[in-house]
């Protein structure tokens, strides 16, 4: 784990990244980037052949985003600044934004993110020992399906308590929490090359059409135009 004197977002160019906090843990597929303000403890991990791109925002920009961890949608023009600011792409010569140039850049950039809406792709730490108990169960193999009273008789808690706990907590039912940590072991198994169909299965569904509409629901395209527009080409800039 480490922290930075400034905030900064980390956006997958190609591939895909989870960003774990004290305050949980965030997935971002290419068309997203997460924001981590200064002062937060994190972790980054690359699945999958990742061009990571990692830009820091002046306190002055950083006053302007949330002063928590948050994933937004990258705009086409977001995306192509964020690109711009971080290097060369494909072998191609970097471009020299420096001074005021970037400033402007960095300008637009946050000016994007604060009109994009926030995405559902953050799974938050639970507190209580048997809701991370639970979370850990299903952490380690997504398509278990045993009902929330058949995992917490393994918790050591009632379906009604945990029910309780999910909302009180983490802000959502089992349903939604479940369907977000398979939504996110999918896209680690897409980076990693695997087709619709086995993915489905690894996570959970009982047939694709179910992971389908999860996941477009979700990440706002379906699993396979996903990795057909996956950009070609492998760099990892930090």
């Amino acid at each position: 784990m480490q922290e930075h004197a400034r905030g900064h977002l980390v956006h997958a160019a190609r591939g895909v990244l989870s960003l774990q906090t004290e305050r949980g843990t965030s997935i971002v597929p290419s068309n997203r980037v997460a924001w981590t303000p200064a002062g937060f403890t994190h972790r980054h991990r690359a699945h999958g052949d990742t061009d990571m791109r990692i830009v820091f925002l002046p306190p002055s920009l950083a006053r302007l985003v949330p002063d928590r961890p948050a994933v937004f949608p990258t705009s086409g023009l977001a995306r192509e600044v964020l690109l711009a600011l971080t290097g060369p792409r494909d072998g191609d010569p970097a471009p020299a934004y420096r001074g005021p140039a970037r400033a402007r850049l960095l300008r637009v950039l946050v000016d994007e993110l604060r009109a994009a809406d926030e995405q559902p792709l953050h799974l938050p730490e639970p507190r209580d020992d048997r809701l991370r108990a639970l979370a850990r169960m299903l952490d380690e193999n997504p398509a278990d399906n045993a009902t929330l009273a058949e995992l917490g008789s393994r918790a050591g808690a009632s379906a009604r308590t945990l029910s309780r706990l999910f909302r009180a907590e983490l802000g959502m039912t089992f349903y939604e929490w479940r369907t977000q940590l398979r939504v996110h072991h999918a896209l680690v198994l897409l980076a990693e090359g695997h087709d619709t169909l086995r993915t489905a299965y690894a996570c959970g569904w009982a047939n694709p059409s179910g992971f389908i509409a999860a996941f477009t629901h979700l990440i706002g395209t379906t699993p396979g135009r996903y990795r057909a527009e996956q950009p070609k080409g492998f760099r990892q800039m930090c």
